[in-house]
């Protein structure tokens, strides 16, 4: 039974590292001559935190910080050999976060 479709999810805090990990994807993809379709961007989620300054005075006195998650995913039709094995052999960056689900 040959798979029909993969989905590969991906996530990051950071933009460059994203983008330069689906460009190293969709290359693989289309060097073992295989349709790809992405990367469509999702919404990014922001969170947000406020800290207190100081514990136990000036309760006014707080710092804001905040951690955007950007996603992306990339699907592919009909994978061929080929496509799949320059998958297995990419090297992407530690700070990609990299889910593959099958169909």
């Amino acid at each position: 039974m040959q798979i029909q479709k993969l989905r590969i999810a991906l996530k990051a805090y950071e933009t460059n590292l994203l983008n330069e990990s689906c460009a190293q994807i969709l290359e693989a993809i289309e060097s073992g001559g295989t349709r790809a379709v992405g990367p469509i961007p999702l919404p990014t989620r922001r969170r947000r935190y406020c800290v207190l300054r100081s514990p136990h005075v000036n309760k006014d006195a707080r710092e804001q910080f905040e951690i955007r998650t950007h996603k992306k995913i990339i699907d592919i039709y009909q994978p061929s050999d080929s496509a799949m094995e320059n998958l297995r052999k990419l090297d992407l960056s530690a700070g990609v976060d990299v889910e593959i689900k099958s169909f």
